[in-house]
């Protein structure tokens, strides 16, 4: 067996074990507020960008 054959294989088995820890409800949780943090960037950042550009 080779040493790369090894770290796949125990990788792969970190992987799964990983993935079965996670619900889909905690994803979709994750994926919302990732989103939510998105947009609130976007939009103080246009906020920003038209109070700097009245204070010019």
């Amino acid at each position: 067996m080779k040493v790369n054959d090894i770290r796949m294989g125990t990788l792969g088995g970190a992987l799964c074990s990983i993935s079965a820890s996670f619900s889909f409800g905690d994803l979709m949780q994750t994926a919302l507020m990732a989103v939510v943090g998105t947009l609130v960037s976007y939009v103080t950042s246009r906020l920003l960008g038209k109070i700097k550009s009245k204070m010019k």
